[in-house]
């Protein structure tokens, strides 16, 4: 696949509404106008003035179809913080909790430009087959499902890199207070094109926010060189794509018409949340976030994230689509050893959806390799001595 192809298939489609709160789903459509009004559910929360919210389909609804988020994870959080001088965010995420807090893992996921949370569903998934005592913890992005206002109301259009890392390291910190986590779990991040780029940042400049508890990162297709070379196509991709759809199911037969996705499971499950009602056509969908809004902060996303990916904190994964998204410093630091990289040639830009039994059995050993619980260190001389050994 051509480099300049990377970006097209990235910033997969969607308009700026928060998503509404997800409700037993019909054959064909999921009722994606339904009200992102507030449950009367809520729990403490993650900073002095958040809240949030779990939201579980009741014993007298009908149950679940088989792209709702509660086929993927045991909770839905909604975070309320303020962030001071008049700006309030209500953080969107999908969780399950690891069995063991203390022991983890907790792979964080956050998703690329257009797409969602549940973008890792079926990722999520296939992880806690294999190991089922892991947690995952799915962000959203600003304009993406969690939604950032000012003190007059609106949406404040604030998309630099270093203010989605900000957004991701409070979702992080406000899931393990609202949850009553005692710390934070050992954390692998995980991050899709542009949330590779939030990864990879949080990795490198605000890890000490972390701690120990920080064990690595993985990269899903995405590389400094490619990227910043597929922006100048991006708003013509953008003006040519369809803006509106009949129906949801539509809008999955499209993204795999494109090879956008190549699993129609992870399409069925993923798509429905790009999508809201279109305001001039009830009987028509439209993408939730408007990616054009986005564009001034497009380069800042990519440049530098070479290097922060070779000098960040912990352990590193590069997983490609193709060779032909390595640039010349991946490629130096690959050949020193400075991480792993691999290749999924049958798969296209999004990786993790497309083949995410392969994706989830990489992460989990990725885990397991860099596992320091499990790491057995040989006995110090102070040791060896004490129990009489000679040295």
């Amino acid at each position: 696949m051509p480099s300049s192809s990377l970006l097209h298939q990235t910033l997969n489609p969607a308009a700026p509404p928060p998503r509404p709160r997800p409700r037993a789903l019909k054959p064909e459509i999921l009722d994606i106008d339904s009200d992102r009004s507030s449950s009367s559910d809520s729990a403490s929360s993650a900073s002095s003035t958040a809240s949030v919210i779990t939201v579980r389909p009741s014993s007298r609804e009908a149950a679940a179809g088989p792209s709702s988020w509660t086929q993927y994870f045991e909770r839905e959080l909604w975070l309320e913080q303020d962030l001071g001088h008049g700006v309030k965010a209500v953080y969107h995420a999908y969780v399950t909790p690891p069995r063991d807090v203390r022991k983890g893992p907790l792979f964080v996921c956050h998703h690329g430009a257009g797409a969602s949370g549940l973008s890792f569903a079926v990722l999520a998934r296939e992880i806690r087959g294999l190991l089922p005592g892991a947690g995952v913890l799915a962000l959203e992005a600003r304009g993406h499902g969690s939604s950032v206002t000012g003190s007059d109301g609106q949406e404040v259009a604030d998309y630099s890199l270093e203010t989605l890392t900000m957004d991701a390291l409070n979702m992080v910190m406000a899931t393990s207070k609202a949850l009553d986590w005692p710390g934070l779990p050992p954390l692998l991040l995980i991050g899709h094109s542009l949330g590779g780029a939030v990864m990879t940042t949080l990795a490198t400049t605000h890890w000490r926010a972390l701690g120990s508890a920080l064990v690595g990162y993985a990269v899903l297709d995405v590389v400094e060189g490619s990227a910043l070379e597929a922006l100048s196509h991006m708003k013509t991709y953008l003006s040519s794509r369809p803006r509106s759809f009949p129906s949801v199911a539509e809008v999955v037969e499209w993204h795999l018409r494109s090879r956008t996705i190549r699993s129609r499971e992870s399409g069925e499950a993923s798509v429905p949340s790009l999508l809201i009602r279109s305001p001039s056509n009830s009987g028509s969908f439209t993408w939730r976030t408007d990616l054009s809004t986005t564009s001034s902060a497009w380069e800042g996303w990519f440049q530098g994230m070479s290097s922060k990916f070779l000098t960040g904190r912990g352990a590193k994964l590069l997983i490609l689509a193709g060779t032909d998204r390595l640039d010349k410093e991946l490629m130096i630091g690959q050949m020193q050893g400075k991480f792993q990289l691999v290749v999924l040639p049958e798969a296209g830009h999004f990786v993790h959806e497309d083949v995410p039994a392969k994706v989830a059995g990489l992460l989990v050993e990725f885990w397991k390799r860099n596992d320091r619980s499990a790491m057995v260190l040989p006995p110090k001389v102070s040791e060896l001595l004490a129990m009489g050994k000679k040295v």
